[in-house]
Order: C-alpha cells, then sequence, then structure tokens
C-alpha cells in the first residue's frame, strides 16, 4: 500500500498527500466519503468530520490482529485499510427482535438499517478472490442477499444445518440453521468442498443469546482459509469464530458491540 501524508489533520481541515497516484479503490472512497483533489496542493482534502477523520486514519491503519475490538463494525470497518481480509464468517443479527427463553436480547436485531453498509465494508475489506460466509435468518434472507449484492458480492453456495430440535414452530417447525456462501472475485474451488447440508452441534446458548458451536465454525474456516491468513468475524458475540480461527492457526479480528459479550470473547480467547 501506498504510505500518504498527512499534511494536515484538525478541526476544520484535512489535506493528505500521496507519493504515487493512489489505487482506484482509495479514490472511490475519498470521492465517495466527501474528499476533493486539489492540483494546485497535489494532495486530497475535505472538511473535518466525524467520518472524514475515520477515513483518513483508515489510510494509516494497521490491521488489529487478533483482537476483540468493541464498538460499531461499521465504523471501525472504514478505519481498517482495504483488501486486508482473506475471510469473513459472521453469523450476524438476524432481523427478529428476538430473546431467549432468559429475555436476553441482540443489539440491532430489531430493523435493517446496518445490513447494506456492513456488508459494502466486508467487500472492500476482503482481497481479491475470496469468501465471505454469513449466516441468516429464513425471513431476512432477501434483505441479505440484496445487500450483499449491491456491495458485488456474488452468490455461490447455501449451507444448510440440521438440528434436532425446532428453533421455532408455527406454520412448520424449524428444525435448520442456515449461511449464504458469497464471493468476491473468483477464488479457488476448495480442495475438499463441504457438504450443502451439515450436522449441526448445540452449545446450550450459555454465554451468547445465539452462540455457534466451534465445531460448527471450524469447518468453514478451515475449507475456506488457510493457515497464517486472517478471518474476520464483525459481529463476533461471545467470540466463536475467533475461538476457532485461533485455534486453526489464524489470525483472528472480532468486533461486537454489546461490551458484555465482548468481554466475554476476551476471556475465552485469553487461555
Amino acid at each position: 500500500m501506498i504510505n500518504p501524508e498527512i499534511l494536515s489533520l484538525d478541526d476544520k481541515t484535512i489535506n493528505i498527500r500521496f507519493p504515487e497516484k493512489p489505487s482506484g479503490d482509495i479514490r472511490y472512497r475519498l470521492k465517495s466519503n466527501g474528499f476533493s483533489w486539489s492540483p494546485e496542493h497535489t494532495s486530497w482534502f475535505a472538511t473535518s468530520t466525524p467520518r472524514t477523520q475515520s477515513v483518513a486514519k483508515s489510510l494509516f491503519a494497521k490491521l488489529p490482529l487478533d483482537k476483540i475490538i468493541e464498538g460499531d463494525c461499521i465504523e471501525l470497518m472504514r478505519q481498517m485499510p482495504a483488501e486486508s481480509v482473506d475471510l469473513v464468517v459472521t453469523d450476524p443479527p438476524y432481523l427478529v427482535n428476538y430473546k431467549d427463553r432468559f429475555g436476553r436480547s441482540i443489539l440491532n436485531d430489531n430493523d435493517d438499517h446496518w445490513v447494506s453498509p456492513a456488508f459494502s465494508q466486508l467487500y472492500r475489506l476482503l482481497k481479491p478472490n475470496s469468501f465471505c460466509v454469513s449466516f441468516c435468518g429464513w425471513t431476512s434472507i432477501d434483505i441479505f442477499l440484496r445487500a450483499s449484492k449491491q456491495a458485488g458480492f456474488r452468490t455461490v453456495g447455501q449451507l444448510i444445518w440440521q438440528k434436532d430440535y425446532a428453533s421455532s414452530s408455527f406454520y412448520i417447525s424449524v428444525h435448520h440453521e442456515q449461511a449464504i456462501v458469497l464471493a468476491k472475485g473468483t477464488p479457488a474451488k476448495p480442495g475438499n468442498p463441504l457438504k450443502s447440508v451439515l450436522p449441526w452441534s448445540y452449545t446450550g446458548n450459555k454465554l451468547h443469546p445465539t452462540q455457534k458451536h466451534v465445531d460448527v465454525i471450524s469447518p468453514l474456516i478451515d475449507t475456506f482459509s488457510s493457515h497464517g491468513e486472517t478471518v474476520l468475524d464483525p459481529f463476533c458475540g461471545s467470540g466463536t469464530t475467533a475461538v476457532a480461527a485461533h485455534e486453526l492457526e489464524r489470525h483472528y479480528i472480532g468486533i461486537e458491540k454489546d461490551p458484555e459479550f465482548a468481554e466475554t470473547a476476551r476471556q475465552r480467547l485469553s487461555g
């Protein structure tokens, strides 16, 4: 990546110069977030706002490898360098306003305002020819598919986990979980492709209302990434994706907005 030079970054203006012409992705991010090109000063400039400051800082950011970060994943992903992640495996809110038998709920599970900007950032962060695997509920799969397509992903598969128990029952008794497999570019075919229907392992949801088992997540990481690569989970909950990545000798980045679950994830990875 080209190392830019900050000429000014204060409460009023931001001015950034590059030693050579930046990539198309960087130019697009600057222009779409309020920056303008100044031929006179051979630099990009913008009025200082939280958004433009975040974009500017991302140009200098290093990946927070092997960390669980607390905060809004969209804003935090904006601060990460483009094309720096090898795989995304994530379990975002299903948009169903879920509450478990203990009354526990999940942040941002009541509307879809975050779905499109989140997938846009995931696409930007992923390296070319890589995968994103995202769990989603069947009632909102159209929202996730639309957002992923708008971001630039291709849908290349669907995974189903068959459950012995019903997660809900109304017109039908729901005995499965599902995830969509998305591709950025044209990734190589895995050496041992996963079956589209897989066995389910139950956690008891002791650490999180919708906690996934490591045995469910590990095959995804093992299939779609290699040793030493970086796996991102922007909705990491109690940290299962990070735990699985660590056990499989990958780097992990976990982002979680709920402070309690973020701390649970850190504790799981501190041992």
